[in-house]
């Protein structure tokens, strides 16, 4: 057999081995050989040749053993292209029989011999010839008699004798484990991590350094970083009189590598070992450009390097590491910036369950809104609300919320709902607080009247017990399990940083709070792409006033009323505008149908007629009156703007008097206004034409002039359909594509999370369209909106302001239709950043 045979490869400086034929760990093991690590002698099975290992045509296993030292004992370790998808466990010490152990008896003694052929009997047994493991388990493995015991036990089970050749020990060997890649469960399990159902699996037959001997002999792993932090840290553990990774198991009497007051280290027994492995370490570092787990063998004093594998890592790591590579000169900084999952960021910006921690899960829904947080139960706002006067914190759980629960949001610490999905009232509010939020959560049983929530296997958690929510993971857990803080520090800080360089999209927030805004600044949001106004009116001082407007019948009833909510939103504008020197604000006019103001319970009826001094009769027939069949699809938005016209005259002068307010005392503000839920031209002509006025007595009253730009929110189909004739009336276009999706597919995005996943994995839908956008149906009336909206005014401003904004695939896609800005929740800002970077990155790649 040929030494550099494309199937059947010894692995040299110019073997012809690559990731794609055989596997990462085979390159990884030729790149150590060039960088003449001391690795024992290797060779590379491709994909092809263990394809056909598997369909039973066996490689000449004389030659193949040729190509090794005959005297070693041989090892074989899985190769597949990605390590994440695994592959069955490596086999040691083949070639272990009478004779070898005789002879290894008098070299190292019989005990050693004995624990060698053993362990190789018992692994052969269970994992090649798949025996019953249990037949092992009255074995004394300190007797004497140990070996014979296992020979007798295997002949016994598998009705022939123990195979003595090592030709035949490899062969079952290889055709075992390429039988087991090939297998129906291990391919649906790697299918479920992202591979690819075809792909291949290489093996590598590696010379064995046994670990075991005179002299200090041993085995361990060692890395130069921590795996949680990616701060500099040599962690690992080193074994004498070890193989494999025995040092790391439970209960081992492992040494630490560095010198430790915990206990004895390799540093102190064999310190020219721990140099030597050290030195190498930072040699793989430099020259494979990652940080690496190496596994190694001391053999009387020596250091030998049997395998590299990239070290496993937490988001927070991979930050690190990457920035730390790429100050130290050995990766660009786009390669660092592409090195990291945007979406990973989650786990930076929120606390996370420690992965160490023990999970109790007691529920699962569907992940809204990222990070964990831990409370005691409440079950409404009000209850929220006091839990925080209290200083305690609470898990806010509710069938679904509305507009009325933001309060109770914004006091709890998590918020839970029996339904809902990814757009629903919900996730929405809760991502932009940066709440912990699973929606969807009907694996549990919500009995609001009993204020208890019963789980699968029947615990009922009541009202004060201590529940987490894992918004990253869509889990509910009981108790308290520990947390890691979020981490943005000086890592994080730089890689933001080279991600703004590199990006050629802007990135706001959507933003309704001072709260929110300042978020959106700490982020560097370059602006508020959305400002929901309607939230600053569930305020309780707010509610009653905006309850009165509703009920007044005439217009100057209506703007009276108004007149006293006028002050208090132009506070809030003032506030946005200082918050965000100088940078864009852009104001969606008031949207949601009046009744969401109103209460539908008895008790809250009755304290509304207390209220406004009227009968209770009259108040529940007028609260009756204002119900719809379909509130989403009716007087709300435009709507509401043009029939109710005072709400938008109050909003449009506060933002002007704020205008003018924020100016003094700062860098210009021009304020954007947004028209939501446009359809058709001459509802923009309307409310332009009242918006006009009031900036011209605004204007007169203060004599002070300003800018200001109009817009409109394009979130129904017609009005992406007749974007030519609507543009000409604006400033710029946002494309709404929460609302825009619901009515593409006619489908409700607080209810769409009941079937969506029977969807998703059926084929019905690819992804779920409102987490990812539909570029193929709703993304062709963006890109026709687009094109239409600047046929008649090539100047207009593009965005996108639903939550797709900060998803990396949507992004892309805005990118390509020529899209200026996307907005996204103020925690999903550093998300989207990073995502437009990569695409820039890539775009100049290609």
């Amino acid at each position: 057999m040929q030494q550099e045979h494309p199937d059947i490869t010894f692995i040299t400086d110019t073997a012809p081995v690559a990731t794609a034929t055989h596997g990462g760990r085979a390159k990884c093991l030729q790149r150590l050989v060039r960088l003449d690590l001391p690795v024992p002698r290797t060779v590379a099975l491709s994909f092809d040749e263990v394809h056909r290992i598997a369909a039973g045509e066996m490689p000449d296993m004389d030659a193949l053993l040729a190509l090794l030292a005959s005297e070693s004992l041989i090892c074989v370790r899985p190769s597949s292209e990605d390590p994440d998808w695994g592959g069955p466990g490596a086999i040691l010490n083949i070639g272990m029989n009478d004779a070898r152990h005789a002879q290894l008896s008098l070299e190292m003694g019989a005990q050693a011999a004995n624990a060698l052929y053993a362990r190789f009997i018992q692994s052969y047994s269970v994992h090649v010839a798949r025996l019953d493991p249990d037949m092992f388990d009255d074995m004394d493995m300190e007797s004497d008699t140990v070996c014979q015991q296992a020979l007798d036990a295997y002949e016994d089970e598998a009705e022939e004798p123990f195979p003595q050749q090592p030709a035949d020990q490899l062969a079952g060997v290889l055709r075992s484990m390429a039988r087991a890649w090939e297998g129906t469960s291990a391919r649906l399990l790697r299918q479920a991590k992202g591979a690819p159902a075809d792909a291949g699996l290489g093996l590598v037959v590696q010379e064995m350094v046994l670990g075991l001997g005179h002299g200090e002999c041993g085995s361990g792993v060692l890395q130069l970083v921590n795996v949680t932090t990616g701060l500099p840290q040599i962690t690992g553990r080193y074994l004498s009189q070890s193989q494999g990774r025995d040092a790391l198991l439970t209960g081992a009497a492992s040494l630490f590598l560095e010198r430790d007051t915990r206990g004895p280290s390799l540093e102190e027994k064999a310190p020219a070992a721990f140099e030597a492995l050290k030195a190498h370490a930072a040699l793989m570092r430099e020259k494979l450009r990652e940080e690496m787990q190496i596994e190694f063998t001391i053999d009387n004093g020596e250091v030998h390097i049997l395998d590299g594998v990239r070290v496993q890592r937490s988001a927070r790591a991979a930050v690190r590491i990457a920035v730390r590579l790429a100050k130290d000169g050995i990766i660009p900084r786009q390669e660092a910036l592409l090195r990291i999952e945007p979406r990973a960021l989650n786990e930076l910006l929120h606390r996370q369950v420690d992965p160490e921690a023990p999970r109790d899960v007691i529920g699962t829904g569907i992940a809204a809104s990222p990070g964990a947080a831990t409370g005691k139960i409440v079950f409404s706002a009000a209850e929220a609300q006091a839990s925080a006067a209290r200083g305690e914190a609470c898990v806010l759980v509710r069938r679904e919320t509305n507009p009325e629960d933001i309060r109770g949001m914004h006091a709890a610490s998590a918020v839970l709902t029996e339904r809902g999905g990814i757009t629903s009232h919900a996730a929405v509010i809760a991502r932009g607080l940066g709440l912990p939020c699973v929606v969807g959560a009907s694996s549990l049983r919500f009995q609001m009247r009993k204020h208890a929530l019963t789980c699968p296997d029947g615990r009922v958690f009541r009202e004060g017990d201590m529940i987490t929510v894992d918004g990253s993971d869509g889990q509910i857990l009981a108790g308290e399990p520990a947390m890691l803080e979020a981490a943005l520090d000086d890592a994080f800080q730089s890689l933001m940083n080279w991600a703004d360089k590199e990006r050629d999209i802007d990135v706001r927030a959507n933003a309704d709070t001072p709260a929110d805004a300042k978020t959106a600044r700490n982020f560097k949001a370059n602006g508020i792409g959305l400002c929901r106004t309607e939230h600053m009116f569930f305020d309780a001082d707010r509610l009653t006033v905006m309850r009165e407007m509703i009920f007044a019948d005439a217009s100057e009833d209506r703007r009276s009323a108004l007149e006293q909510l006028l002050p208090m939103q132009r506070d809030d504008f003032t506030e946005l505008f200082r918050i965000m020197e100088g940078q864009p604000v852009c104001i969606r006019l008031f949207d949601p149908p009046l009744h969401e103001f109103l209460p539908t319970d008895r008790a809250g009826l009755r304290d509304l007629a207390e209220a406004l001094s009227l009968p209770l009769s009259d108040v529940t027939r007028r609260v009756d009156a204002l119900g719809e069949y379909n509130p989403m699809l009716g007087m709300r938005g435009v709507r509401l703007g043009i029939t109710v016209p005072e709400i938008y005259d109050m909003q449009a002068r506060a933002i002007f008097e704020a205008t003018i307010a924020a100016s003094h005392e700062g860098d210009p503000v021009v304020p954007e206004i947004m028209i939501p839920l446009v359809s058709a031209n001459r509802e923009v002509e309307l409310v332009k034409t009242r918006v006009d006025a009031v900036a011209a007595a605004v204007r007169t009253e203060t004599g002070v002039d300003f800018d200001y730009r109009l817009g409109v929110m394009v979130e129904t189909p017609r009005a992406a359909l007749r974007a030519e004739e609507i543009a000409p009336h604006c400033h710029f276009f946002s494309f709404g594509t929460n609302d825009l999706t619901q009515m593409t597919y006619g489908l409700s995005r607080d209810d769409a999370g009941r079937f969506m996943s029977a969807y998703v994995q059926q084929g019905v839908y690819p992804e779920d369209p409102f987490h990812t956008l539909d570029v193929e149906g709703v993304g062709e009336l963006l890109k026709l909106g687009a094109e239409r909206g600047r046929n008649s005014q090539p100047n207009l401003t593009l965005s996108v302001c639903g939550e797709h904004g900060g998803s990396p695939e949507s992004i892309d896609f805005c990118r390509k239709i020529g899209i200026n800005y996307v907005s996204c929740s103020p925690f999903r800002v550093p998300v989207a950043r990073l995502a437009a970077a990569q695409l820039a990155i890539r775009d100049k790649i290609e």
